[in-house]
């Protein structure tokens, strides 16, 4: 079981890795409201977060239906990677900001793949592991939550720094 879950993880690590890249530029080749819910409409943190959950919450769908089925803790186990990498990006952006001001983009770039590589570390050791106790419902729940959180401030952006794009000196599309 621990080979099958690192042989998945270095394919959802590579697969989510890849699709984030190129969700990075999907709303810049076709403009419209789908693909401004999906991908980065801006260069706010908020928007490259979506570049992970996105990717991530559709390779979880595919692996769900692939071995997920067996595992009664597979939903949680993805909602806490989806969470990790929501949390490593902000987390790790703000405070390399914070230490050394400006980033070059190759950082912000690097930043974007440990998160996404730490979270799928994570879930390959959690995988690993035999299954916990686990509320798949309320997974999936508050995955649709933050689903439909991610499509809403994309229109409706609050008005915080999480939210400001350093480009345009705007918020939101």
């Amino acid at each position: 079981m621990k080979e099958r879950a690192s042989i998945w993880g270095w394919i959802g690590f590579t697969a989510v890795s890849v699709l984030g890249t190129l969700l990075h530029f999907l709303y810049d080749l076709w403009p419209n409201g789908f693909t401004a819910a999906i991908s980065a409409v801006n260069e706010s943190t908020f928007e490259h977060l979506k570049l992970a959950f996105f990717p991530m919450v559709l390779f979880a769908a595919v692996q769900y239906f692939l071995f997920g089925k067996n595992r009664q803790d597979f939903w949680c186990v993805k909602l806490y990677g989806i969470g990790l990498v929501i949390l490593l990006i902000p987390t790790l952006f703000y405070t390399l900001s914070g230490v050394f001001g400006k980033l070059p983009a190759a950082v912000d770039v690097a930043i974007f793949y440990l998160s996404v590589g730490l979270a799928f570390f994570f879930e390959t050791r959690r995988f690993s592991a035999p299954p916990r106790p686990c509320r798949s419902a309320l997974a999936l729940s508050i995955l649709a939550l933050m689903t439909f959180l991610f499509a809403l401030f994309t229109f409706y952006p609050p008005q915080i720094g999480l939210f400001f794009d350093p480009v345009s000196g705007g918020f939101g599309r």
